[in-house]
């Protein structure tokens, strides 16, 4: 039922997992009949719980399909309740680190914007100030290298985000001229590849909040994935 793919658990107690999402897996059910992430997890707690009942599982926020990396689910409603107040309140520290396609505009910065979705068509993008529906957008950069290659320089990027808006990280980026490596979606230089680039240049490495329950400050760190962050190693070396 749920395939061979595995999602390593970092964390766990009584009110939390923190698990590392595999690029591609969906966090939740979808039409393409994947297994996803709440399933898997949710699976792994009932084999291992007494009695029948389902066990309480809620991702307190989301990743891309395409994107890897850290996330939190709350295995209570009271820890649910708890670490939205957080991510609310700006007291849940987001880092991910990405891959872009050109040269960023200063080593480090602040990308503001207000996003508008489209729900037909899963997208989102940039508009002005004042759009109905537009939400407000915000996050930090810091170059971590930067290299040429033959199809032209490449940025590996540390972000700090501070509004989880839908595919905002991409769409900030793109928006500027300098999409993420292999997003099909919102970087022109793969929208018409024939090549299913279904992970992104972009990875989730820093996740900072504190414990629902005891207060006790809690970080957890993991090391990028995939091809673009391969690429830069091997490059850079």
């Amino acid at each position: 039922m749920l395939g061979k793919k595995k999602i390593p658990i970092v964390f766990e107690d009584d009110s939390l997992l923190v698990c590392e999402k595999p690029a591609g897996m969906p966090v939740q059910s979808d039409t393409s009949g994947n297994v996803d992430v709440e399933t898997y997890l949710k699976h792994y707690l009932f084999e291992k719980q007494e009695g029948d009942g389902e066990p309480y599982l809620t991702a307190v926020h989301r990743l891309d399909r395409p994107v890897g990396g850290l996330m939190v689910f709350a295995k209570t409603k009271e820890a649910a309740a708890e670490l939205s107040r957080q991510i609310q309140n700006h007291e849940f520290e987001k880092c991910y680190q990405a891959v872009v396609c050109g040269a960023l505009p200063e080593e480090f910065g602040t990308f503001e914007d207000m996003l508008l979705r489209d729900g037909k068509t899963n997208t989102t993008k940039v508009v002005p100030a004042g759009t109905k529906g537009a939400k407000h957008a915000v996050l930090d950069y810091e170059m971590i290298d930067q290299i040429e290659t033959r199809d032209g320089i490449l940025s590996w990027v540390l972000v700090i985000l501070y509004t989880g808006r839908h595919h905002q990280i991409r769409v900030q980026f793109a928006s500027r001229g300098i999409g993420l490596y292999g997003d099909t979606k919102y970087n022109p230089k793969y929208q018409k590849t024939k090549k299913k680039y279904m992970q992104l240049g972009l990875y989730s490495t820093r996740l900072a909040f504190h414990h629902p329950v005891t207060g006790e400050e809690l970080v957890f760190k993991t090391e990028p994935r995939g091809e673009a962050f391969e690429l830069m190693d091997v490059e850079a070396y």
